[in-house]
């Protein structure tokens, strides 16, 4: 199997994926490859739309249904 390397990461990046590897109980070889993976498998360019779309059923799938927020903005704005 190839090896990838990459040179000159920034601290920020690196922490984040550092914190992203230990949510998941992952090493963060482990992190990377599934996060390339996961991009090397979109067939299509995804818009906003579709991205909010999957992170609320990835959300769902762990937290349940969040109720919508509409009616609390609007009440919010007439007070």
């Amino acid at each position: 199997m190839p090896n990838l390397l990459v040179r000159d990461v920034p601290e920020r990046v690196m922490a984040a994926l550092k914190r992203r590897a230990a949510d998941h109980h992952r090493s963060l070889q482990q992190e990377m490859l599934e996060i390339l993976e996961e991009v090397a498998e979109e067939t299509s360019p995804q818009t906003a739309a579709d991205r909010a779309r999957i992170i609320r059923q990835r959300l769902a799938g762990q937290y349940g249904t969040f109720p919508d927020s509409t009616p609390l903005i609007r009440a919010d704005r007439e007070r």
